[in-house]
């Protein structure tokens, strides 16, 4: 049982890598399969929110040069200004709605029927969004102007549902305002840093007192494998879109969903 138990969190932590940046939901698969594994972590979820600053910790040292720049540059760069200004704004409306709906979220929302629903509408509004898209106005971070990242960051608070996706919800969401692909997915990922840094620290600020050395140790395994896996996938995410759009993904999280629901019910 421990060993298995140290199974499960490499595959949760593999799944959680490959999917945190694709528009299918990685939280939404790993709620599924806790179900299907019967895995038991650490009360509260704290697992498959924890092991998410894996894949962003993978952003991190992927796109470091870039995110150095702006760091240095933030006295006397006004692109690299611009480019904070965007993330943070983008960062507010998530920030604020989780905090307050984080009890209702997790005693609510956290479960595979929720989550297989909300892959399958999510999957048709890819596949619909796709054939309507404005002609892209926007194609650098850092010349995104203050209201259009707010507006972005509304729709990243979609993601609170289970299964709707953060990366989803803000690419969708920037594609409709005229982001062009490479620079939606771009921000993305960008906007993942602080998100879900915040989230994992409220999560474990709020269950820190069941917190044992056990969970502690499978927290650890996820995460490591969480962070390799999600620097595979960043390093192709962005031109595989630019080549083939968001539709392949549509019609995935339809597949997913359906196969869930099914398993559930039938």
């Amino acid at each position: 049982m421990f060993i298995d138990q140290y199974l499960d969190a490499i595959l949760l932590g593999l799944i959680e890598g490959l999917t945190e940046f694709l528009p299918v939901s990685s939280t939404g698969h790993l709620i599924i399969l806790d179900e299907l594994l019967g895995f038991q972590g650490p009360p509260g979820k704290v697992f498959e929110v924890v092991i998410q600053l894996g894949a962003i910790l993978a952003i991190c040292t992927v796109y470091f040069a870039r995110l150095w720049r702006v760091v240095t540059g933030l006295k006397d760069d006004p692109g690299a200004q611009r480019f904070a200004t965007a993330v943070l704004l983008a960062f507010l409306p998530a920030m604020i709605l989780g905090a307050g709906l984080h009890g209702v979220i997790k005693s609510v929302l956290f479960n595979p029927t929720v989550v297989s629903v909300a892959l399958i509408l999510g999957g048709i509004a890819i596949l619909v969004l796709e054939r309507f898209l404005p002609d892209p106005r926007y194609h650098q971070i850092e010349r995104f102007p203050a209201p259009l990242a707010l507006k972005i960051g509304l729709c990243q608070c979609l993601a609170l549902v289970p299964g709707v996706s953060r990366s989803g919800a803000t690419i969708l969401g920037s594609l409709l305002m005229g982001v062009d692909r490479r620079t939606a997915a771009e921000f993305s990922f960008f906007l993942a840093i602080p998100t879900m840094a915040g989230a994992t620290v409220y999560d474990l600020y709020k269950n820190w007192s069941v917190m044992t050395l056990d969970s502690s140790a499978l927290i650890a395994v996820g995460f490591v494998t969480a962070f390799v896996a999600a620097a595979l996938v960043v390093k192709t995410l962005v031109d595989f879109v630019g080549r083939y759009g968001f539709a392949p993904f549509g019609w995935y999280r339809i597949a997913i969903g359906t196969g869930m629901l099914a398993f559930l019910y039938l």
